[in-house]
């Protein structure tokens, strides 16, 4: 009897980079690992799309569009090229309108995608209808799924096999029009035995010939028996990705699936796993350089508890390292399992899972339930579409007093379509005002990558990647001695910025000076002095990502004055109290650490 052959789709050029590096890997540095896997006898990809869209605008001054066209140009016309879509998000930050839904499908089929693989976190089908309509419409394969998860212990109403077939059966019954049918555990954290019924009952649901798989992460520590499990139940395809990107926080590896399915019904791709021992070599040598996170290579056994996916968990460990809070970690994971059951239940996958890891930041950060974060406040009063389950009475009274919204029973798309910043005409006049060609290409990175995009068209956007060669650099630099140090400096103590002068040796006449600010000689943070000056501190590190008020002027109570960018939130700075703005401290761009003097009001 012959083997069943099982379709492999290789995750490492996407949700590989993601789960490892951040999705922040220079095109340079993996090309030529494509031409190796290709020989190696890969032919399915997923090679863009999600936060893989964004990061080369993001970080590394490069277009996703371009890098798309070279990824299909090294794996010719026949290889099957999958993107990753959030709905009626598609690759955005935020819900998108018909027109940018339809242009994302658009743009994808011109460079070079064959399938989109089309998931909505709140596993609200109305999500999915118009984003797979405009997939079909423009000549791709259409990959509709269902995302998963295991709730925290104690929590129940949603995430078993009743609901999955809910869903399910609500797919069948809108009209949507579909190739395949995934369901995506972006977390890791469903059971093997919950794996194997919810592939049982697509299969007893589903067309005969429809192909069905199973996407998930080794986070939990599950993933290979889920895989194992899930092809027991009749699953046609799964997803892997290759070391040094796979495992821990990532899929698991090739090799390790060729070994676990040894002796087998199964064969994996016709996959020899001699080549593939040759390309993830070869893939090793070329990323040698990139710094690994240790969390990305670990399995956790309390992800359960908090499902965390993978991609989320180190795209924030690096970001929480970068401002040097990392150390808080623990205590984010552990409040996320409150807000997890207190959200409704969507399912912990971009942008949900941002979403979770937010208002669980704050929770930590400002006092449990002190702050709601904009994008999980937005959640729960029904602004991206229905949750699994209603969320918490009193978050919802929370995020409509904090946020000032009223709760929505309108679709998503229905809002995004009713805002006039979200119209293909807004983006154009967006890069008309900065000189920038109105190419659909340039219009798309503005409406997905909003200032950022528009600052990476300007020639104005930074390689931001984490590489082993650099931080040696950096780390000898600051260790070459003080000759390099000498020299004009400005540093802040206490919130309060001083001019120094370094000279060498060690007994120069260093020569230290107060530098001198329009506020008030000495306010007390937070309390009014006797010039009537109050001074505003930030309560965590991040970037001044803009600047609403001016020096000079008047603002009342609660009014913005400046907007933090920090853990992928923008979090508003307001006056604490009605007056004028005497000094702001700080430029559009810069870093700021915790307690830093922002501005005097």
């Amino acid at each position: 009897m012959a083997k069943k052959l099982i379709d492999v789709m290789d995750t490492t050029f996407r949700d590989g980079f993601q789960s490892v590096f951040g999705a922040r890997v220079l095109l340079e540095d993996f090309i030529n690992a494509v031409s190796v896997a290709k020989d190696a006898g890969i032919s399915h990809f997923e090679f863009g799309g999600g936060a893989r869209f964004q990061s080369p605008f993001f970080y590394l001054n490069e277009n996703a569009f371009d890098m798309m066209d070279k990824f299909r140009e090294a794996v010719g016309k026949e290889a099957n090229l999958q993107t990753l879509a959030r709905g009626v998000n598609t690759v955005m930050l935020d819900t998108a309108s018909s027109e940018m839904i339809d242009l994302h499908a658009k743009l994808f089929k011109k460079h070079g995608t064959t399938t989109i693989r089309n998931f909505d976190a709140l596993n609200d089908v109305e999500n999915l209808k118009y984003s797979g309509e405009c997939i079909k419409k423009h000549g791709l394969k259409h990959e509709v799924v269902v995302t998963m998860m295991e709730l925290p212990p104690g929590c129940k109403g949603a995430h078993d096999v009743a609901f999955y077939e809910k869903v399910l059966r609500n797919i069948l019954d809108s009209g949507i029009e579909y190739d395949s049918v995934c369901f995506k555990d972006a977390s890791g954290t469903s059971n093997p035995k919950k794996v194997y019924e919810t592939i049982k009952m697509a299969k007893r649901l589903l067309p005969e010939n429809v192909h069905v798989r199973l996407h998930t992460h080794e986070t939990a520590g599950v993933s290979v028996a889920c895989y194992l499990a899930a092809l027991d139940a009749g699953a046609d395809g799964i997803d892997l990705a290759a070391s040094p990107v796979s495992g821990g926080t990532s899929q698991p590896d090739i090799l390790t699936m060729l070994h676990a399915t040894k002796g087998t019904d199964y064969d994996l791709g016709g996959l020899d796993i001699e080549k593939i021992l040759k390309y993830e070599t070869f893939l090793k040598e070329e990323l040698k350089d990139y710094f690994i996170p240790p969390e990305a290579t670990a399995v956790s056994p309390i992800i359960p508890f908090s499902p965390m996916p993978g991609g989320a968990l180190t795209a924030n460990t690096q970001m929480m390292r970068d401002n040097n809070i990392l150390d808080k970690f623990p205590e984010v994971i552990a409040a996320m399992r409150e807000v997890v059951e207190k959200g409704g239940y969507g399912t912990s996958v971009t942008p949900v899972s941002q979403f979770y890891f937010q208002q669980a930041f704050n929770n930590v950060m400002f006092g449990p339930w002190k702050k709601i974060a904009e994008g999980y406040g937005r959640m729960v009063l029904g602004y991206f579409g229905r949750t699994p389950v209603k969320p918490s009475e009193d978050v919802i009274k929370l995020a409509s007093e904090q946020l000032k919204l009223e709760p929505t029973t309108k679709t998503a798309l229905e809002l995004a379509n009713e805002d006039p910043k979200k119209t293909r005409e807004y983006f154009v006049k967006m890069l008309e005002d900065e000189g920038i060609e109105t190419t659909e290409e340039n219009i798309f990175i503005a409406a997905a990558c909003k200032e950022k995009g528009i600052a990476f068209l300007k020639g104005e956007a930074k390689i931001n990647v984490r590489k082993l060669s650099q931080m040696q650099n950096e780390t000898q630099k600051s260790n070459k001695g003080d000759k390099k140090m000498s020299g004009n400096y400005t540093v802040v103590v206490n919130g309060k910025k001083y001019s120094v002068q370094v000279a060498e040796g060690s007994d120069a006449d260093i020569k230290i000076e107060p530098k001198k600010e329009k506020a008030p000689s000495k306010p007390q943070p937070q309390v009014a002095n006797s010039a009537g000056g109050e001074e505003v501190l930030a309560t965590l590190p991040g970037t001044v990502f803009k600047i609403v008020a001016n020096e000079g002027d008047k603002v009342k109570k609660d009014d913005v004055v400046l907007i933090l960018e920090a853990m992928k939130m923008e979090i508003e700075v307001v006056a604490p109290k009605d007056g004028v703005i005497s000094s702001i401290n700080v430029s559009q761009g810069d870093s700021v650490e915790n307690g830093q003097l922002l501005f005097v009001i």
